[in-house]
């Protein structure tokens, strides 16, 4: 045990960060109803929770009664009070103005007059009053998504039975640059859509057929949170709403319940559990990676010459004769096993053992490099 301390300066301190990353691939077979290679009725899922309150369903790896399962992903939907498919008539109409407004203070914040800020692009005078949340298990996304490298690639074909014969791939393009600050949960970025793989789709905002880039919600990084819009499966209508399919698709959005409802019908007229189910029965495919922020002490710890030459470990006299000296006039010597690092009150802190015992003698200086990892 040492009963020498020395005290480390600040010069002899520097604090680091490094964000180490995960690979998250979230293949469609897991979300999309096709489990364990067998297609099972929507809705019936042993890896879909689904809750008496009907206000999001949860989707797991496994299904949710294993003890090896693992929560994903939350899923719901919601419109704001000033959206035009609001009526009070409609299902569950409260529950999704509520979930709207919760989300959008919790993402977006309060303006000048105290009143909740609706989900809107920047810079565009489109707002997105009709939206779609994942709100991804911070077992995924860690301290935070990494920016740029978000990738959704979702159905948008007309028939649920055959959904990915068109598709759109939403991806935070360039969010390693462009993204903004002005949110209470922190960092985030547009995500934009683009055409995926499969037969282009008939028809886009400037009803060519291709869809570039083209903004359709957000993506929070801290939060874990993407916010999509439901113009995805809606036609472009050209008053300044957001919208990605020509002006004469509205997709069917439940057709494997109804076979008749569109996108706008299923927000009105169906429970947020259907529509949720309606998305992930058009989910394809999901990759991003994760970051795990890792912030570092490191300490240095200079041994000078004429320091720790000697130990006051029992073992290192005998019979009141340093061991490691021949004679009387032989150098001392010591051998350096452990840094303990202590607090201002000489309490021990933190503990740093050596590979292998170092030799310290008079005639060397020695500096120890102790990192603590938090």
């Amino acid at each position: 045990m040492a009963n020498t301390y020395k005290d480390i300066k600040t010069e002899d301190k520097v604090t680091t960060k490094a964000l180490l990353h995960e690979a998250i691939p979230l293949t469609g077979s897991i979300v999309s109803g096709t489990y364990g290679g067998t297609t099972i009725a929507i809705g019936s899922e042993p890896h879909i929770k689904t809750y008496s309150h009907g206000m999001f369903e949860s989707v797991y790896d496994y299904p949710y009664l294993s003890s090896s399962a693992n929560h994903i992903f939350d899923l719901t939907c919601g419109y704001s009070s000033r959206s035009p498919l609001s009526a009070s008539g409609n299902s569950q109409n409260a529950k999704k103005i509520n979930l709207y407004n919760q989300m959008a203070q919790i993402l977006m914040g309060h303006d000048i007059t105290g009143s909740i800020k609706e989900f809107q692009i920047p810079a565009e005078s489109a707002r997105m009053r009709e939206v779609y949340f994942v709100n991804f298990s911070r077992l995924l996304t860690k301290d935070e998504i990494k920016k740029g490298s978000f990738s959704l690639e979702l159905g948008v074909n007309a028939s649920s039975t055959d959904p990915f014969t068109k598709t759109v791939k939403l991806a935070d393009t360039n969010g390693l640059n462009d993204f903004f600050t002005d949110s209470p949960a922190g960092e985030y970025a547009i995500l934009s859509a683009s055409n995926g793989t499969g037969t282009p789709m008939s028809g886009s905002p400037d009803q060519s057929t291709t869809v570039v880039n083209y903004p359709v919600g957000l993506l929070f990084y801290q939060a874990g949170i993407a916010v999509l819009s439901a113009s995805m499966f809606m036609p472009n209508t050209g008053d300044g709403k957001v919208g990605i399919l020509s002006a004469s698709v509205d997709v069917l959005h439940e057709s494997f319940e109804t076979g008749t409802q569109s996108a706008r019908e299923t927000l009105t007229g169906s429970t947020i559990q259907r529509n949720c189910d309606g998305v992930r029965v058009r989910w394809k495919n999901l990759d991003f990676n994760n970051t795990t922020e890792l912030n570092s002490t490191v300490h240095f710890c200079r041994l000078r010459h004429n320091e720790f030459n000697y130990s006051s470990n029992p073992t290192y006299v005998s019979g009141s004769k340093i061991r490691v000296k021949e004679v009387s006039l032989d150098q001392p010597v010591s051998y350096v096993t452990t840094v303990g690092l202590y607090s201002a009150e000489n309490e021990l802190v933190a503990v740093a053992k050596l590979s292998e015992p170092i030799k310290k003698t008079p005639e060397s200086e020695l500096t120890l490099r102790v990192r603590l990892d938090f």
